[in-house]
């Protein structure tokens, strides 16, 4: 096997002009790892984060990685080895997966190459009625859903809070999912709706045809009209977006309803929320390949669709950042690697 390949290297943070398209090692696998031939990879969030340097953050929780490094966490393909350890999967196989998140949040999951090693247990089946660039847009946006709102699926430590996130009851509610034409909220609309909840969904004009598709029962366009200002007794909010102002959503609920913050961050009013009866809850999204597999029937049997905004060829990830910091993205951007 050869022991080189094309992959997309960070050497110092900064723009998307700082990523370069080279060659770089083949990684090797350990005993509980496989090997997976990259088809498409997806562009996340922490992605751009990472490789601007995390400079939004206190400057005691940058990273300090060692360069160069290969920033990426989504990822379908087909597997190429498979560790002596590893039972479940084989040679060919095709897979999707989230790789080792957040463990390598601040130093790159190796994602943007023509392979990455990645533990059997982050890896599941990709669903045979989707491509690979459907499948690679698909696993950090799909587990923020599913995490959020049916299962966290895990017991690690919650770096946002003391308690646990704990999910609630969807069926017959009203939620209100803001920010809901970009990754992560075009997967909570069609959740929720799954769940038999009715859903209000907020986003810009553009994105209005698509929510009626996806089942939302009511779509606010935020240029137009601020969602407090006209919801009253939501049962939750669930704000993909963040930012400054996300303590306005605390006027949309009804005592008793929660507002679960996809990146919290910057909400700093829980003892107003607590005078409400209000619930603020966060949670940080993780790797799981089981709870892939079991979300990932959603998207075999249609009931759950991946919205492609944009692809472009590896060797083009500076303009694939671009286009994710522009805004006004629907869905995903997606890498494709050539075979």
């Amino acid at each position: 096997m050869n022991s080189t390949m094309m992959a997309v290297r960070l050497h110092a943070f900064g723009g998307p002009e700082v990523l370069t398209y080279e060659q770089a090692p083949r990684p090797e696998i350990g005993s509980a790892e496989v090997l997976v031939r990259v088809h498409a990879a997806g562009i996340n969030p922490p992605d751009i984060y990472l490789r601007d340097g995390y400079r939004a953050l206190p400057a005691e929780w940058r990273p300090d990685p060692v360069f160069p490094l290969v920033l990426g966490t989504d990822v379908s393909g087909v597997v190429e080895a498979v560790g002596s350890a590893v039972a479940e999967f084989a040679v060919g196989d095709e897979v999707f997966a989230m790789v080792r998140f957040p463990e390598d949040l601040m130093t790159g999951s190796g994602a943007y190459a023509e392979y990455v090693r990645v533990a059997a247990s982050e890896v599941a089946r990709k669903p045979a009625a989707i491509g690979h660039v459907q499948a690679a847009g698909a696993p950090m946006s799909l587990l923020t859903a599913w995490q959020f709102l049916i299962d966290p699926g895990h017991d690690a430590p919650n770096p946002f809070q003391a308690e646990a996130h704990a999910p609630v009851p969807l069926a017959g509610k009203t939620v209100v999912v803001n920010g809901a034409g970009g990754g992560v909220g075009h997967l909570l609309v069609q959740l929720v709706k799954w769940q038999q909840g009715r859903v209000i969904a907020v986003a810009s004009a553009k994105n209005e045809a698509l929510m009626r598709e996806l089942g939302a029962d009511q779509f606010i366009d935020y240029a137009k009209t601020a969602a407090e200002d006209v919801v009253r007794d939501a049962d939750l909010v669930i704000d993909a977006v963040g930012g400054a102002g996300m303590e306005r959503f605390l006027r949309v609920l009804k005592p008793g309803g929660s507002l679960f913050l996809v990146n919290p961050l910057e909400f700093a009013s829980h003892d107003q929320a607590r005078a409400l009866g209000i619930t603020v809850s966060s949670t940080q999204v993780r790797s799981n390949g089981p709870q892939l597999a079991e979300a990932g029937r959603l998207l075999d049997d249609g009931t759950v669709r991946v919205v492609v905004d944009s692809t472009y060829p590896l060797s083009a990830a500076s303009l694939a950042h671009e286009r994710a910091m522009k805004g006004g993205i629907q869905g995903k951007v997606v890498l494709e690697v050539a075979s």
